[in-house]
C-alpha cells in the first residue's frame, strides 16, 4: 500500500465536533477499502487566502494515510459529493509523518510564550501617541515649517 497525506477544508459554519465528523466520516471510507489512518489531526478554523464559495475561513484537517489507491479515490470522491467541504488535496508521500506538523508544533509554540505584558494593540509607541498623528497644535506645526522654509531659501 502506499502512503498519502490529504488536508482538507470544512465550511466555517460548521462546529469543530461536525469538522471531525467529517474527518471520521473519511477515515471509515479508507478503512472500508482496505486502508488505515496513521494520523487525525484537527488545525482549527484559519483565514483563507482568498474566498471560496463566500467563506472567508475554514476548519483545516490533516490525515495520514496509509491506503491502496482505489480507497483513497473513494475518499476523494466521497469529499467532491459533500457540501461541507471547501477543497482537499492528496498528496503521495515516501514515508508517514509520526510527530506533530509544523502547524501543530507553531500553535502551541504561540501558546507557550505566555504573556507579554502591556496593554495589546501590538502598535508599540509611547503612551501619549495618538494614532500616529503629530499632538503639537497647528499653530506650532505652521511655525515649524516657516522656519525649514526660510532655512531652504538661503
Amino acid at each position: 500500500m502506499a502512503f498519502y497525506e490529504c488536508v482538507f477544508i470544512a465550511r466555517q459554519d460548521i462546529s469543530a465536533t461536525q469538522a471531525e465528523a467529517l474527518a471520521d466520516q473519511f477515515s471509515g471510507v479508507i478503512e472500508e477499502n482496505g486502508g488505515q489512518v496513521g494520523k487525525k489531526e484537527m488545525w482549527g478554523l484559519r483565514n483563507l487566502a482568498y474566498r471560496i464559495k463566500k467563506n472567508r475561513k475554514g476548519h483545516y484537517i490533516l490525515l495520514n494515510l496509509d491506503a491502496p489507491p482505489a480507497a483513497v479515490h473513494e475518499m476523494e470522491r466521497t469529499m467532491r459529493l459533500n457540501e461541507d467541504v471547501l477543497r482537499y488535496l492528496t498528496v503521495r508521500v515516501p514515508e508517514l509523518e509520526t510527530e506533530p506538523s509544523v502547524v501543530v508544533q507553531s500553535r502551541h509554540s504561540r501558546d507557550d510564550r505566555g504573556d507579554r505584558g502591556g496593554r495589546g494593540g501590538g502598535r508599540g509607541g509611547f503612551r501619549g501617541e495618538r494614532d500616529g498623528r503629530d499632538s503639537r497644535s497647528s499653530r506650532d506645526r505652521q511655525d515649524s515649517s516657516d522656519s525649514t522654509d526660510e532655512e531652504s531659501e538661503e
